[in-house]
């Protein structure tokens, strides 16, 4: 008989038929009731065998953590708390799981912080069978928003020459011996002995390079892993992230604005509407969490409700002129309450986009036209000569959770900008063709995908939203 899967079983009034299930042990009372989760689901199926069926061998091996194959049949449960349960008719383990060493006990619930050292392992507690079954969810959903209006997924280079961000904060790759590399007369490294004959890095990324199939194809996204060595020990950054970046010709600054209010919308909406059991373990998961915090930094809103809420409102639209105008207006200025300095041309701290978003507007705020000298060589210059045609969105909890722009189509405008900026014109000449060869307004964004799942699962560390997670000192597995 071939296996079934717990969720198909719980989901359907079905009773009397013949089953085989998989799984691992959850609980094992009385000689008797199995709890069996096969990671389908949130909740476990109880499982009854007859008192004394198995013998003392068997029991001795059913212990938390165990793998098992039952054959049974499934009946309408006599206990409470679920619908059915299955009959167990042959039990065989398939795994043993040593209770003595086993890190993961229902009676020492282990913090988040321990789990993250046993990252292997963490995937079968609920927390976490949850987070990533939702990451799961969003990710679906991603590839279905774009596919079903007619985006390409282009996919983009992990191994690149160029600095899209012109931050220099990237991972170099190279074959070159560490302890003695070729080198010019200069004594600079000579890169033309490495594998690719130049210097090379992890992207950054796949902006520049999905820019190129937009002027082709229209409608492009990408969606992969980005690299940034930037050696930051936050609740909130990582060096190893994915990212989503659509970029589309012909769009604008408020096409742009329009098509991430609308993905963010369709995603959130996904999870909701597929993983409803899930967000609603995580949601009691949070309140038990904010009961520990004192009353006047509790969220005002539950995790259900404030994902319902950003569906069911409108995201507001500010300029960044306005948005440092509402900062110097704040309270929390006035009585100096933020760390860092408030005024125009600075680039907005954590600080100051939670603020507008949490405390002032109280839903996601999207800010637009940020002074051009702290934003990227790419972004479209407006008629003021100050600014640049960009956007960011900002989010409850999180701050900035999407950065995006119209991009510079003009040649003359894009190529002065490079220079001024430093951005090597000659190594560039692949990109700027975009711009000599039929040239066309196109607008994009990226959307860091560990934001938004930290976001809908309202989980606080982003370490706690990928799977294997890489941060400064640690690549463990």
């Amino acid at each position: 008989m071939s296996r079934t899967r717990i969720k198909d079983i719980l989901l359907s009034d079905k009773t009397d038929y013949p089953v085989n299930i998989k799984g691992w042990v959850r609980s094992f009372r009385n000689n008797q009731f199995i709890a069996l989760n096969d990671g389908s689901c949130m909740s476990n199926l109880q499982a009854v065998a007859e008192l004394n069926s198995l013998d003392e061998e068997t029991l001795k091996k059913i212990t938390t953590g165990a793998s098992l194959s039952i054959d049974g049949t499934v009946i309408a449960s006599q206990g409470k708390g679920q619908k059915v349960e299955v009959k167990v008719e042959k039990l065989t383990i398939l795994g043993e799981c040593d209770t003595e060493q086993y890190p993961l006990q229902l009676k020492n619930r282990p913090s988040l912080e321990y789990l993250r050292e046993i990252a292997h392992l963490r995937f079968r507690t609920n927390t976490f069978g949850a987070v990533f079954r939702v990451r799961h969810a969003l990710a679906y959903a991603i590839h279905k928003f774009y596919n079903d209006r007619g985006f390409v997924y282009l996919h983009t280079p992990i191994v690149t020459a160029s600095d899209a961000e012109g931050a220099g904060e990237m991972f170099r790759v190279t074959t070159l011996p560490f302890d003695n590399p070729p080198r010019n007369e200069d004594g600079s490294i000579d890169f033309k002995e490495d594998f690719f004959g130049k210097s090379t890095n992890l992207t950054v990324s796949g902006q520049l390079e999905a820019e190129l199939g937009a002027m082709a194809f229209s409608e492009v996204y990408t969606f992969g892993p980005t690299f940034r060595a930037e050696n930051s020990n936050t609740a909130r950054h990582l060096a190893e992230f994915w990212m989503i970046e659509p970029e589309v010709a012909f769009n604008d600054l408020t096409d742009n604005m329009d098509l991430a209010e609308d993905f963010i919308k369709y995603i959130i909406k996904h999870a909701l509407d597929s993983n409803r059991e899930d967000l609603e373990f995580l949601a009691q998961r949070l309140a038990d969490e904010e009961k520990q915090k004192p009353q006047n930094e509790r969220s005002e809103m539950g995790l259900i409700e404030k994902l319902e809420f950003v569906l069911n409102n409108q995201f507001e639209r500010i300029t960044y002129t306005q948005a440092i105008d509402v900062l110097l207006d704040s309270p929390a200025y006035k009585k100096k309450k933020f760390q860092y300095e408030v005024k125009w041309g600075i680039d907005m701290q954590s600080e100051h986009e939670r603020y507008l978003v949490e405390k002032h507007f109280k839903k996601p705020v999207i800010v637009t036209d940020y002074p051009k000298d702290i934003k990227a060589f790419y972004m479209r210059q407006n008629d003021d000569g100050k600014t640049v045609a960009a956007m960011d969105i900002l989010a409850p909890g999180i701050g900035e959770i999407v950065g995006g722009s119209q991009r510079e189509e003009r040649l003359d405008k894009l190529t002065q900008r490079m220079e001024e900026m430093h951005v090597p014109v000659e190594e560039m000449q692949w990109y700027l063709d975009t711009r000599r060869f039929g040239t066309v307004p196109h607008a994009g964004f990226g959307l860091g995908f560990e934001r938004i799942v930290l976001f809908v699962t309202g989980m606080t560390n982003i370490r706690d939203v990928i799977p294997f997670p890489r941060t400064p000192k640690n690549a463990e597995f």
